[in-house]
């Protein structure tokens, strides 16, 4: 059993932190953007979707 020349487990340490940090970094991001991500869910309940569709059915309507 020659521990010193295995290097299995360093791969394998490796990908974990890789992921740790991948995952950090998301997590930061979303800490981030909190204020953007929480209004993401009330935008279909809002009056923007409502005015950018009847825009863009009164510009179809205006070219026929």
């Amino acid at each position: 059993m020659n521990i010193i020349n295995d290097d299995a487990a360093q791969t394998s340490v490796e990908m974990l932190l890789l992921f740790g940090g991948i995952i950090v970094v998301v997590i930061a991001a979303a800490l981030f953007y909190r204020n953007y991500l929480s209004g993401l869910g009330t935008i279909t309940n809002g009056t923007d979707l409502n005015n950018t569709l009847n825009g863009i059915n009164g510009l179809a309507t205006k070219l026929q």
